[in-house]
């Protein structure tokens, strides 16, 4: 961390002014704020010429000897490292700095062979910015910087082992100002802060790998007072755990200081398994990592066309996204669940613009149905395969013509969203085609009438009780093994039972 990120005493009254009760916990208010480690999705490493994908590799085969810090070994900076932090910016609504340089942050770590990191302390390539949640609320961003990751520990008991396939994986640490005072405002924030660097490119957001990762900082204290302790916790991997440990962080304060203790400076774990967080190191004062230019690396220099050139062709972002779904009338939680897959987010945008509202709400209410929620965080929020638009487009105009039911429906579209087959074909093979012949439904209605097992129904109904229609149409139904157009079928029903 190059920052406090909890700032001074009284730094966050301004920001929260007539709400404050609202985040009260037993009085207390929390104040949070998180760093991310976003690693950027480069086709090498920051310095090397190495692959920089190691998620599914053997550990240590994804190194080099500037990545083993080999004597003699010169770094060379990725460029393209360089434009993807700038098109991040860009999602921060940050300003780009025209010149920013890099540093050495000393420190001796079994998995950093260099005994330093490179890092961006002193002048940072991103520079301010805000990030919009979905509630209206705000989160400042005070600063990101570009640096290299550290290498991985595995603790197995009394020994541990170290993978060096991450060391020297480009990423940008964003730094939020302490603008956040509720477990569930730092779930969203990060959920937001994960869309918005997806949906730029700039990372493959596997969180169950460590492309992102959160260190959340954490005090507590009485509302117009100084700010209290802060404890961090570190290198959570899941929203899901970040609302979880953070909630459990600010109760386990409230309960220390309510007991007359003081709380300890301290950088703390989080176990899921336990559902508590634990004690790692004291963190008494801040360290001195002895920071210094790094000499082998010059500084990075970008004039306003270079920043404009790296930031072109963005694409659309969660927020354009959400305007555009308003006039789908979906629920939130649908709306949710479409934008944690960007892929799906641009389909129904494409159908959107193609065929309208209609088809775009049947086509968005179809993929809510099958894609894990956004709680599902071990996969990478993208799918294997997509239907054509055309195909899709289809669909909802089968649905909407009646020529197959809502059941057959979301049949048909797990069969397109596997082979992307033409809808109809799908139906016809699957029988699944709506039947909305008159004569042939009315056929069957009057077997349904006349069978000895709807006697019973069919008197009920002329007696007043509406509710068994439901009955006979299911009856229906069955007699023609799911065909018969179910509206159609209650239509002539009626008229008939009359």
């Amino acid at each position: 961390m190059t920052k406090d990120v909890l700032g001074s005493a009284g730094e966050h009254g301004s920001r929260i002014d007539g709400e404050v009760d609202r985040y009260l916990v037993d009085g207390y208010l929390p104040t949070i704020g998180i760093e991310c480690h976003v690693q950027l999705n480069t086709a090498t490493k920051l310095f090397s010429a190495t692959d920089n994908d190691a998620r599914e590799a053997e550990p240590n085969s994804k190194v080099s000897v500037i990545d083993y810090a080999l004597p003699g070994m010169l770094p060379v900076l990725n460029r393209e490292a360089i434009v993807k932090a700038v098109r991040a910016g860009k999602a921060l609504g940050s300003r780009i700095a025209h010149e920013s340089r890099f540093d050495r942050k000393h420190y001796f770590y079994p998995d950093l062979p260099k005994g330093y990191q490179i890092s961006q302390m002193y002048q940072p390539l991103i520079i301010g910015g805000l990030v919009e949640l979905p509630g209206g609320e705000q989160v400042r961003i005070h600063h990101a910087h570009v640096e290299e990751d550290a290498g991985k520990l595995t603790h197995l008991g009394s020994y541990s082992l170290v993978d060096l396939n991450r060391a020297g994986t480009p990423l940008i640490e964003i730094v939020a100002e302490p603008d956040i005072h509720s477990a569930s405002m730092a779930r969203v924030y990060t959920e937001e802060l994960h869309l918005l660097m997806t949906y730029a490119d700039v990372t493959i957001g596997d969180l169950y790998h460590g492309n992102m990762r959160f260190d959340v900082n954490i005090s507590v204290a009485k509302p117009g007072g100084q700010l209290g302790t802060r404890t961090e916790l570190k290198n959570l991997n899941s929203f899901r755990a970040v609302e979880r440990a953070t909630d459990y962080e600010i109760r386990r304060q409230i309960s220390v200081l309510k007991s007359g203790q003081l709380i300890k400076q301290q950088t703390r774990g989080w176990s899921e398994a336990e559902g508590k967080t634990f004690e790692q190191r004291s963190k008494e004062n801040a360290q001195d990592y002895r920071y210094m230019p790094d000499a082998d690396i010059p500084p990075v220099v970008l004039t306003e066309a270079d920043v404009a050139e790296m930031q072109a062709n963005f694409p659309l972002m969660p927020a354009d996204y959400r305007a555009k779904f308003t006039r789908l009338k979906l629920d939130d939680s649908v709306v949710r669940v479409l934008l944690s897959h960007r892929q799906v987010a641009a389909v129904i945008s494409d159908v959107l613009d193609q065929s309208g509202e209609a088809a775009a709400r049947r086509v968005a209410n179809l993929f809510a149905s099958c894609l894990p929620s956004g709680d599902d965080e071990t996969a990478s929020g993208e799918l294997d395969y997509l239907p054509s638009v055309a195909h899709l487009i289809k669909l909802a105009q089968m649905l909407d013509g009646n020529e197959v039911s809502s059941t057959a429906g979301k049949e048909i579209f797990a069969e397109i969203l596997q082979t992307d087959a033409d809808p109809l074909a799908v139906a016809e093979s699957k029988h699944l085609l709506q039947v909305s012949d008159e004569g042939a439904i009315e056929a069957i209605v009057d077997q349904v009438i006349a069978a000895p097992g709807c006697a019973k129904a069919v008197a009920d109904f002329k007696s007043g009780q509406d509710k068994v229609i439901g009955f006979l149409v299911g009856q229906v139904m069955k007699q023609s093994k799911g065909q018969a157009n179910p509206a159609l079928a209650q239509k002539i029903l009626r008229q008939k039972l009359k």
